[in-house]
C-alpha cells in the first residue's frame, strides 16, 4: 500500500530512491527481513514511477489528439 508520503514524491525523487533500493539489493549483505523490506520499497517506489509514467503518457496523448483536432479544423477553412 502506499502511503501519502509516496503520492507526494516526484519521478525523480521515487526513481532516484529505487536505484539506490536495487543497488542495496544487489550488493548483498542484507537480512533477510531487511531485503524483504528493501523489496516491498522497491515495488512501492516503482508504483510511483509508473503512475508518474502513465499521467505523462495522458497527458502527451491528449495534447497530440487536441493538436489533430486542431489540425482537422485548420484543413476544413
Amino acid at each position: 500500500m502506499t502511503g501519502k508520503v509516496d503520492e507526494a514524491l516526484g519521478y525523480e525523487q521515487a526513481r532516484d530512491e529505487l536505484i539506490e533500493v536495487v543497488r542495496r539489493l544487489e550488493a548483498g549483505g542484507t537480512t533477510l527481513e531487511e531485503s524483504l523490506a528493501l523489496w516491498e520499497r522497491g515495488e512501492e517506489l516503482a508504483k510511483v514511477c509508473r503512475r508518474w509514467l502513465e499521467g505523462a503518457r495522458a497527458r502527451l496523448d491528449a495534447a497530440l489528439a487536441e493538436e489533430e483536432t486542431a489540425e482537422g479544423t485548420d484543413e476544413d477553412e
